[in-house]
């Protein structure tokens, strides 16, 4: 593959009516591009994980959304529908919820220019988080990541790996360790893809590993990207998250996540009232070949608050008691909305 700049990672784009997303689930054997004038070709590629991550699915849904408005179907129809597709990144609804209020005004033209907002800033976002993260790193870092948070999830550099690739260019880090991801291998497909076209060092290491080379003091930090903030801090991310963060506490290691201020959703108290996707248990039975077997597949795990040692929003970073800041943070937007 050759060694390009983040940069040139488009993973979805609006052209004179027709959206355009990098179907992920190819990826990375084929760079394909999914063409659509059907909002529920995006709904479709939302659930079959062909556009994933937090912020680029409430990027996709808003685009969505222009296309129903554009096709004379109701936008609230639209909107319901995109809103199941998955349940726990709490990015989706928000993005709904602004294209819809666009979208009083009747006008296709109105939503198409809300979800363009919305997609400008997720990358001018991601770009903040890039450098109020990296500047929590040391020059010459290895630090671990999980899942895939970067162009792929995003739509601009990324979150968790907007921090490393912006590291990288200030530093450079040492290396990258980057869990598999079991089990649809996000970190080993994608994230892994994301890196080498970057330039960036990596290697990438089975998820059980991760615990063990912390501990023997290989890792300087953790970083993962969230799909639901709670307002206590609690976090949803990719199932083994949760373990990283207790072998990080075990062994002084600071776990970082990195999130837009979009991830955070005050209405839900803490990681209990998180609902928590269960996909088809084949994804996880297919791995060993043997499709009929029982298998329970959670997609997310929650790490409590008390493990995470900062959020970088693009506002900030979030210290403990994180519950505290994230009080601040909203008091101070209603402050300005107001």
């Amino acid at each position: 593959m050759p060694n390009e700049t983040h940069t040139d990672i488009t993973p979805i784009a609006w052209d004179d009516g027709v959206l355009r997303f990098i179907d992920q689930t190819l990826l990375p054997r084929e760079l394909r591009y999914v063409e659509t004038r059907d909002w529920r070709d995006v709904a479709a590629g939302i659930e079959r994980l062909a556009v994933r991550g937090a912020p680029l699915i409430g990027i996709a849904a808003a685009y969505a959304l222009a296309l129903a408005a554009r096709q004379g179907e109701p936008v609230d129809v639209a909107a319901s529908v995109l809103a199941a597709t998955r349940p726990t990144a709490v990015n989706l609804r928000w993005a709904l919820d602004r294209a819809l209020e666009a979208g009083r005004a009747r006008r296709a033209e109105a939503v198409l220019a809300e979800a363009r907002r919305i997609h400008d800033q997720q990358m001018a976002d991601d770009r903040r988080m890039g450098e109020l993260g990296a500047a929590l790193l040391p020059s010459g870092a290895t630090v671990l990541t999980h899942c895939n948070a970067g162009a792929l999830a995003t739509g601009g550099i990324g979150t968790a790996l907007g921090v490393i690739k912006t590291a990288h260019r200030q530093g450079p880090l040492e290396l990258v360790l980057v869990d598999e991801t079991r089990p649809l291998l996000q970190g080993a497909r994608l994230t892994a893809w994301e890196l080498e076209r970057a330039g960036v060092p990596f290697q990438v290491i089975v998820d059980g590993a991760a615990a063990g080379l912390i501990a023997r003091g290989d890792v300087h930090a953790v970083l993962v990207g969230a799909d639901r903030i709670a307002a206590n801090g609690d976090t949803a991310n990719k199932v083994g998250t949760y373990p990283l963060a207790l072998a990080a506490r075990a062994h002084g290691v600071p776990l970082y996540v990195v999130a837009p201020l979009s991830t955070i959703d005050r209405t839900t108290p803490d990681g209990a009232a998180i609902p928590i996707e269960h996909r088809d248990p084949s994804e996880v039975s297919a791995i060993t070949g043997v499709r009929d077997v029982p298998a329970l597949n959670p997609a997310f795990d929650v790490t409590p608050n008390g493990l995470i040692s900062a959020i970088v929003t693009e506002r900030g970073v979030l210290r403990r008691p994180c519950s505290a800041a994230i009080a601040r943070l909203g008091a101070a937007a209603q402050a300005v909305a107001s």
